[in-house]
């Protein structure tokens, strides 16, 4: 009988560091693969981001600023503009029935607010007020102290008034509210919202610029205009940018969106 024959001849070194090296080669391949596409998603996700941060900062400013004079009392002006690059503007607009006359004349400017026989429950401690004599149309803003609801009181210790106001006049729970950029910090600037004497809030994230111009009604675009009540519409450029920078970019290594809206001010006239 023959003998059947068996090789048993294994695998060479030069085989296996062969196959190391195929192995290395490809997995090096998917990897590079993988990064790549993961620095594609996060590229996206970061624009995503910025996109929704700009939009929902510009519809939510505009919203703002369609309030603009809204049931405000004469002499008080709907808009403060200040032409500082990023501007910053300041709105007025009155969001609630909360007011109430005072029944009696101040002694001096910093004596209580008596409002006797009225409810000054809707009033709050901390609150950004807003006094004013129609007999004068003069008027201002101030911060109430403590709010007496059993004596229809409204006290402003901490913030002495510029006059003596009399009977008659009117406190209103009026809206006050800034917006401007915060570039304190370069790396993250923020569009800042403060309302009425609080401390200010971030508004939006990454943003970098805001620019508003006015037309006013004589058809003119100014950048800051001389008479608030001939304000007609607001023209916005808000420019947002990503939140983590590129450095293949070189200097300005950021991706950016800018938005622009024009907001009509219904309640300042034709």
């Amino acid at each position: 009988m023959k003998r059947l024959l068996i090789s048993c001849k294994g695998i060479t070194l030069i085989e296996i560091l062969i196959a190391l090296l195929v192995t290395g080669i490809l997995s090096a391949a998917m990897f590079r693969i993988y990064v790549n596409q993961h620095k594609s998603w996060m590229i996206q996700d970061a624009n995503i981001d910025m996109q929704q941060n700009a939009r929902a900062a510009m519809d939510e400013l505009t919203r703002q600023l369609r309030q603009t004079g809204y049931q405000l009392p004469n002499g008080l002006p709907a808009l403060e503009a200040y032409d500082t690059n990023p501007d910053t503007i300041v709105i007025h607009y009155n969001s609630s029935d909360c007011q109430v006359p005072t029944e009696y004349d101040m002694s001096d400017k910093t004596s209580d607010l008596r409002c006797d026989g009225h409810d000054v429950s809707c009033f709050l401690t901390g609150q950004l007020a807003y006094i004013w004599d129609p007999a004068t149309t003069l008027g201002e803003f101030f911060e109430i102290s403590d709010v007496q609801t059993g004596t229809a009181r409204i006290l402003h210790t901490d913030w002495p008034l510029t006059r003596v106001y009399p009977e008659g006049s009117v406190i209103l729970s009026l809206d006050r509210i800034k917006f401007y950029i915060d570039g304190s910090d370069t790396l993250h600037p923020n569009l800042m919202i403060q309302v009425g004497a609080y401390p200010p809030q971030i508004y939006a994230e990454n943003v970098t610029d805001l620019e508003i111009s006015y037309r006013m009604k004589n058809g003119a675009v100014l950048t800051s205009p001389p008479v608030a009540a001939d304000v007609r519409e607001i023209a916005i450029t808000l420019t947002a940018r990503t939140d983590r920078p590129e450095w293949k970019f070189g200097i300005d290594p950021y991706r950016f969106q800018t938005l622009s809206s024009n907001v009509y001010l219904r309640n300042l006239g034709s």
